[in-house]
């Protein structure tokens, strides 16, 4: 876990063990209310960055390095791994094998299964990381807010209070970042317990 410390003008938090977040504050003359923006950069380079050809979603379980994919958990028609990109540490992807862009496209045990491990991971986060809540659901469709439209995924994300939001970020703000590869060691250890 980084550590933040604050400027002496008290409009920069700057986070020490984590270069990719920093935590910035507008300065009290600019509103009347300090605003904190968190900066999660790593973001931009799935936005702005060149598109992998074909389904990640179908080529990452078909690879034999679940560490270097991020992949936490594999059962019969459906796996779990970290999202590369997440809207917060924690952040847990459910999608089945089978590539498809709707829940209609899923046969009833798989829809099952996508929902069982979904409870799995919210179990395994809760255990390992204690999050003080969840955001889980689909986006369906880009409209909707889906990055990857063709094969349908859960999102699980953790939450704890003064976190990141999908909308800007007011009053003091507490960040506590994790980098991929640690709280995947992490989640795994949970894993490999039993969790």
């Amino acid at each position: 876990m980084g550590t933040f410390l604050k400027s002496q003008q008290g409009d920069i938090l700057t986070e020490l063990r984590h270069s990719e977040i920093r935590l910035v504050t507008i300065p009290r003359a600019t509103y009347k209310r300090r605003m904190e923006h968190l900066w999660a950069p790593w973001r931009i380079r799935y936005i702005l960055g060149p598109k992998e050809t074909g389904c990640f979603f179908c080529r990452k379980p078909q690879e034999a390095d679940d560490t270097k994919n991020h992949i936490l958990i594999r059962e019969r028609s459906c796996f779990a791994l970290l999202n590369t990109y997440p809207y917060n540490a924690g952040h847990v992807m459910v999608a089945p094998y089978k590539h498809c862009g709707d829940l209609n496209d899923l046969a009833e045990q798989e829809l099952a299964d996508l929902m069982l491990l979904t409870r799995r991971c919210q179990q395994l986060l809760a255990k390992a990381i204690k999050p003080e809540g969840f955001n889980i659901g689909l986006n369906l469709g880009r409209t909707a807010g889906a990055g990857v439209e063709d094969h349908v995924h859960m999102h699980i994300v953790p939450r704890w209070n003064g976190d990141t939001n999908y909308m800007p970020v007011l009053g003091d703000v507490r960040v506590i970042p994790q980098a991929l590869d640690e709280i995947y060691a992490e989640l795994r250890k949970h894993v490999e317990r039993g969790a």
